[in-house]
């Protein structure tokens, strides 16, 4: 058999049913990928090679018995802002640096049930917040097409674990597109749920109306076989969804004929790479040779997506990180009283999660509320309004998932705000609470892969799953691996 880990997620589950490979010799051989390929991607923060390895050998015992659970003997990986019983959860950060949570995340206790092999715990912008993986405390991780460049973020180490087959799949939060624009940036599938798809219980908070838990996968099935895995109600998270989980597996037809695909005009702008508009515009031109009807829609409030986004997330994220103040919980670091003891321990925070929080505590404190956050809060309404129209008349949306291709790391740490425009084709849904995912639909001159954004309404997971399937069988472009595995 070819090298083991080249397979896909969803080849790997059909051959350890059949009994053509082991789930240890399976886990050792992406065990031993890591130790030669992730010294120079940086996906990994925490290795849990012992733990893998016993999951691992438990699940050749329940194959052999003929179990078939969903992902038994798959390895997986875990964005490190998902609660990991007995292994360090740091988000990221330096405050969170020794904390080793006593419970797993429902999403964690999910891939268990579902047989899975989880590998370790992979690298994060601090608290999630950043779109290159740059704010980190630890460590910054590198594209797998070009180690020069950023993976995206905040998921970028789950995206580059997947690309550079250090993982079969891999869990991450999208807060304002942290799971579709890494997915983009690195050229594998990326799909963020309906708010509320899947239980955020156990998740490190951000932004808690916009958190929510997505997949990653070499193909859209594999994206899609992990969601099901650990999608469903969770009645410990009160914006759960107490709804059945649909077969996902059983709506990727391919068939896409009659369905209506709107293009808005607010996602082709100034700003956009024009080899990304030229990918794109072709994807939509190949799913409208596969039957589907292609029309102009508009997002009119689009425009305001980016500074609602930067006041309520913000916000949000100052009132959850306030419990970060040495007195109850986390780290303490001891100053000459009260008042210096919280300012000291908050020092551990990084620059740009300190950004935030003073932005969201601008947007909050009196006399500014119902300038800015209030006011941010009417604007997601509009936006929210402007995707119902549009989905009255279409059955998804088409766009770029990012305006750019993977920029240098380091070329825009210095300006917040070029930083922040890395999301302005992704921050609308997570406002509307949509569904989305990112699909790859070629590359630019540089050899850096191109993301094709399908949005759907609320619930409609299948819908972009179906077209993104039609889509990939119709192309090639999610063969195409980085260099780096081949090396």
């Amino acid at each position: 058999m070819t090298d083991l880990t080249q397979l896909t997620l969803t080849q790997l589950r059909d051959a350890l049913r059949r009994g053509e490979v082991s789930s240890t010799a399976v886990t050792q051989a992406t065990l031993d990928r890591i130790v030669e390929i992730d010294n120079d991607v940086k996906s990994y923060i925490t290795l849990m090679d012992e733990p893998a390895l016993a999951q691992a050998a438990a699940a050749d015992q329940r194959l052999a018995n003929g179990d078939d659970a969903p992902l038994l003997g798959v390895p997986i990986a875990v964005k490190d802002i998902i609660c990991t019983a007995g292994t360090p959860t740091t988000a990221g950060s330096k405050i969170l640096e020794e904390f080793v949570p006593p419970y797993n995340a429902f999403v964690v206790d999910q891939l268990e049930a579902a047989g899975a092999v989880i590998l370790g715990k992979t690298n994060t912008d601090e608290f999630a917040m950043g779109s290159s993986t740059e704010n980190s405390a630890f460590f910054t991780t590198r594209n797998p097409w070009d180690l020069s460049r950023v993976p995206g973020g905040s998921s970028g180490g789950s995206a580059a674990a997947v690309a550079a087959n250090l993982a079969y799949g891999a869990l991450g939060t999208d807060t304002g597109g942290s799971v579709r624009q890494p997915a983009a940036l690195c050229g594998v599938v990326g799909l963020r749920p309906t708010y509320g798809r899947i239980s955020r219980w156990g998740v490190v908070a951000f932004a808690s109306t916009l958190d929510q838990v997505g997949t990653f996968g070499r193909t859209v099935a594999d994206c899609a076989a992990l969601f099901a895995a650990v999608a469903g109600y969770d009645r410990r998270d009160s914006t759960s969804l107490n709804l059945p989980v649909p077969n996902v597996a059983e709506a990727l037809t391919g068939d896409i004929a009659g369905l209506r695909v709107g293009v808005p005009a607010e996602f082709f702008i100034e700003g956009l790479d024009a080899e990304v508009e030229t990918a794109v515009r072709q994807a939509i031109a190949q799913l409208e040779a596969l039957g589907a009807e292609i029309k102009p829609i508009s997002l009119p409030h689009t425009r305001y997506a980016l500074p609602a986004y930067y006041l309520i997330a913000p916000a949000e994220a100052s009132s959850n990180l306030g419990r970060y103040d040495g007195v109850v919980y986390g780290p303490r670091v001891e100053g000459v009283d009260m008042i210096d003891t919280v300012k000291q321990t908050r020092s551990l925070f990084g620059s740009e999660v300190k950004r935030r929080i003073m932005l969201g505590t601008y947007a909050l404190s009196a006399g500014y509320y119902d300038a800015y956050y209030g006011r941010a809060l009417k604007v997601r309404t509009l936006i929210k309004r402007d995707f119902e129209a549009a989905f009255g008349e279409v059955d998804l949306i088409a766009a770029s998932t990012s305006p750019t291709t993977a920029f240098k790391i380091g070329e825009r740490t210095a300006d917040p705000l070029s930083m922040y425009l890395a999301d302005i084709f992704t921050l609308s849904l997570n406002l509307s609470a949509s569904c989305g995912l990112s699909v790859p639909c070629g590359f630019d001159s540089q050899g850096l892969p191109i993301g094709l954004q399908l949005i759907g309404n609320t619930l409609q997971e299948t819908t972009i799953l179906n077209a993104a399937y039609a889509y990939e069988q119709a192309t090639d472009w999610h063969q195409k691996r980085p260099l780096i595995v081949d090396s």
